[in-house]
Order: structure tokens, then C-alpha cells, then sequence
């Protein structure tokens, strides 16, 4: 039920790994434009396409923009070695050479931004925490535009990506302040414009003290929950990118990451750079199906339901009542029919314990000059959703059968269902459709 976010790279971009990937269960392709020409992003799309094809699998693309990253220029690519005790320079000038004693950044504000006793953390492709490969810096002295840093810990900087991240909220406090909240990217107005939300927790145990990344992680994610917005968490199996099996925190933490609400678990130099992608997203798939059979569903849907509150919506009203009806009646599958994915949306808010098969029926558009049909990108988009599993329909089908010649669209969703081993003989489905302007939520039986 929990989605997989995988980051596709130098380690994942023929077509024969990405097959394996969706078949192991990613449903959406990370693309990190931090680092990589367009070329050789548009081949990795090319090498998807035809992956999504031959393992026959919805996938959906991520599009990770550079932003505001401070990064080091190393235009030797050569590994730069750094000795604790020692002091090295960063400076603006991008035409000197990184050495171990200088450090050349794209960015020519820094010197203003920092003072004497501010840390400075650098590491490939995010922060690790790995004593070996990111290194902490303390800023000694700033000298006009170069900033002279001691350097805390030994470490060797290799590889196509080293980020610098600046720590600039300092808390000194066992639990998180309303001072210190407020501090915090001004979560519940982002949240409210954002369509959805991305715990990155590599940059958050930077900002934060490691100990309060988790009760971070357990607010936002609950406030994502209330407000039916996908909520992904990132930085869970760092030991994957060099080994087969991850460590015993890290497994628990991906249960706890479900079991705290999470919609999706993103895999970044895990499959980016890593060694074993395809493993790893099989591993990752194996722990959220066995945290999930222990999920409280009827705790969160009391919860959701006292804070949506009365009177709800039309809509909240329809979406709740078939996750009721489908959860008494023990129903193995629920079935929306929608053209947006609102609706489809609003019942995995509710976080049904079955699967939710959301139908996506196409709208025909005219320019006057052609017919084009829209529902492929809405059913895309829903793939980073937990518990929401889209199929198109066939525009020709009716929603409803009217005669025993019409195969409607209700027969080709439940032969889909067959097909993937979510609907048996003898089993109860739920369908939640609009009739005219009514919505309608039935129980279906079905037969041998």
C-alpha cells in the first residue's frame, strides 16, 4: 500500500534495472536535476518509457529541480582529502582549483551570511553523517569574501556531488518550542499551497538536533494525514547504497515512517549510486507491507473523522462513508470512479485497510482542429498516494452497464482486479461512483 519513490541514476538507468525496479514495486521515478545534463535525464526517460512497457507497470516521474543549493565546484573531479585540525578556505572564486586547503562555491554570499562559530556541514550528494565521506566545518574567520573554517572531522570528498548546507536554527531545548516552530519553514501555510510534501530528512538533521528530527517527523506527517495531502519520507536505508541487507534501525525506522502515516518512502543514492537498487526497493516494499498489517486503521479514521469535523462536506461525507462500509462489510477492494482523482484521493485519506482502485475515466477535449483525451496525468498523480492504485478506463465503456452485450467499465476494473490478485470469487467490493448528480456508494458481491 505504501509507495516507493526511486532515484534513477548512473546505478539504475538501463532499461533492464528500471524494469526491475517497477517489478520489485517503485511507483514513481525520481529525476534529480542537481547534478546530470538534460541529455542524459532524457535518455534515462527514454530507457523508463520503454521499461513501463515491458514489465507493464504505471509509473510515475518526480522531477527533483536544483534550488537553492550551495555546492562545492571540483572541476578536477578528483577526491579531496581533509585533516581534522586543519583549516581550509571557501571562497567564491570559481576559477581556483579545489584543493585541500580550498574550497571553490557557487554561491558569493556566504561570507555575509555566516559568522565566527557557525557550522558549515559539506557531504556527497546530501549530508550523511558518515564520518568518512561528509565533513563539519566551524567557521574562524570570515576574510572579505572567503571564509576560513577549522575543520572538526577527517573526511575524503569524492564523488559527482559534494552540497554544502549552512546550520542556521540552533536549539538548545529538550522538546520543540513555539519559538522554535515558528523557525521551522512555516510548515502548516506551506502545507496549505503544496500539493503534497517532502520530508527530507538529510537537510532536517542538519537545521535540527538529531533528536528532534523523529517528533518533527511524527507532526508533519500527521498534519499531512489531516489534510489528505501525500506526505513522502526520504533518508531511510543510507547502508543500502554499499550493502544487501540494511541495519536493524534502519528497518525499524521505515516501519515506524508507515506507521506514522507516510504515504511513500523515497530511495535517493540508495538506487541513485547505489549498488544493490533493485534489492533495495524489494527490501523497503517487504517492511511497509509488515508494518502495515499492524496499522491502527480504526484509531486514525476516529481521528480523521473528529477533525474534519460536522458537517462535512459532500464529498468528505461520500469518501468516508465507503472506507466505513468497506472496512464492516470486509470488502477486498474499493472501486472509484472519477475524472480528477479528488474522490479517489479522499477515500485513501481515510486509509482504508484494502486497496483502493481508482477508475479514471477520460474527458474528451477539443481545440476545434483535433479530439485529445485527458486522465493519463490524473492517474500518474495518484501513484504517490498510499493505498491508491489507478487504471484508465476505456473511453468507449460506460461507467454502468445497461444491457448484457455492454461490458461497462465496473467489469473491466474488477477483471483488473483479478488480474492483479486483489479481487477473488465470493469476495465484496465497494463502489463509489456519480450517478447523474448523485454520488452513490454500493456493495457489490460477486459471483464465480
Amino acid at each position: 500500500m505504501t509507495k516507493i519513490v526511486g532515484t534513477l541514476g548512473p546505478n539504475s538507468r538501463s532499461v533492464e534495472v528500471i524494469s526491475g525496479c517497477l517489478k520489485a514495486g517503485m511507483s514513481v521515478a525520481r529525476f534529480d536535476f542537481s547534478w546530470g545534463d538534460a541529455e542524459f535525464h532524457q535518455e534515462t526517460l527514454e530507457n523508463l518509457k520503454v521499461a513501463i512497457k515491458s514489465a507493464k507497470k504505471l509509473c510515475a516521474v518526480m522531477l527533483d529541480t536544483v534550488g537553492p543549493e550551495l555546492l562545492i565546484v571540483n572541476k578536477s573531479d578528483r577526491p579531496i582529502s581533509l585533516e581534522e585540525g586543519s583549516f581550509v578556505i571557501l571562497t567564491p572564486d570559481q576559477d581556483k582549483e579545489a584543493t585541500s586547503n580550498l574550497l571553490p562555491i557557487n554561491f558569493s554570499g556566504l561570507s555575509k551570511a555566516v559568522k565566527k562559530g557557525d557550522d558549515i556541514f559539506i557531504g556527497q550528494y546530501l549530508f550523511t553523517g558518515s564520518e568518512t565521506t561528509s565533513v563539519w566545518l566551524e567557521v574562524s574567520e570570515v576574510k572579505e569574501n572567503d571564509v576560513v573554517c577549522l575543520i572538526k572531522n577527517s573526511a575524503t570528498l569524492a564523488g559527482p556531488l559534494y552540497t554544502l548546507h549552512v546550520s542556521q536554527i540552533r536549539i538548545d531545548l529538550p522538546t520543540l518550542t513555539d519559538k522554535d516552530k515558528e523557525g521551522l519553514i512555516h510548515f502548516d501555510e506551506i502545507l496549505q499551497e503544496a500539493d503534497g510534501i517532502i520530508l527530507a530528512r538529510g537537510n532536517l538533521g542538519i537545521d535540527l538536533p538529531p533528536e528532534k528530527v523523529f517528533i518533527y517527523q511524527k507532526e508533519a506527517l500527521y498534519k499531512c494525514n489531516m489534510a489528505g495531502k501525500p506526505a513522502v519520507v526520504t533518508r531511510v536505508v543510507d547502508s543500502m547504497t554499499d550493502n544487501l541487507r540494511p541495519t536493524r534501525a534502519e528497518a525499524t525506522d521505515v516501519a515506524n515512517a508507515v506507521l506514522d502515516g507516510s504515504d511513500a518512502i523515497l530511495l535517493g543514492a540508495e538506487t541513485l549510486r547505489g549498488l544493490y537498487p533493485i534489492e533495495t526497493i524489494s527490501t523497503v516494499g517487504k517492511i511497509c507491507a509488515e508494518a502495515e498489517k499492524v496499522y491502527n486503521q480504526d484509531l486514525y479514521f476516529k481521528k480523521t473523522v473528529k477533525f474534519v469535523g460536522e458537517p462535512m462536506t459532500h464529498l468528505e461525507s461520500i469518501a468516508s462513508s465507503a472506507v466505513r462500509a468497506a472496512i464492516k462489510v470486509k470488502a477486498s477492494v474499493i472501486i472509484c470512479f472519477t475524472s480528477s482523482g479528488r474522490a479517489a484521493r479522499l477515500i485513501a485519506k481515510y486509509r482504508p485497510t484494502m486497496p483502493v482502485l481508482s477508475v479514471v475515466i477520460p474527458r474528451l477535449k477539443t481545440n476545434q482542429l483535433g479530439w485529445t483525451f485527458t486522465g493519463s496525468f490524473e492517474a500518474r498523480q495518484s501513484l504517490i498516494v498510499r493505498g491508491l492504485f489507478p487504471m484508465l478506463a476505456d473511453p468507449r465503456h460506460p461507467a454502468e452497464s445497461t444491457s448484457a452485450t455492454n461490458e461497462s467499465v465496473l467489469k473491466v476494473a474488477l477483471d483488473h482486479g483479478k488480474a492483479c490478485g486483489v479481487v477473488k470469487p465470493h469476495d465484496r467490493v465497494v463502489v463509489c461512483q456519480k450517478l447523474g448528480d448523485a454520488s452513490v456508494v454500493k456493495i457489490i458481491e460477486l459471483e464465480d
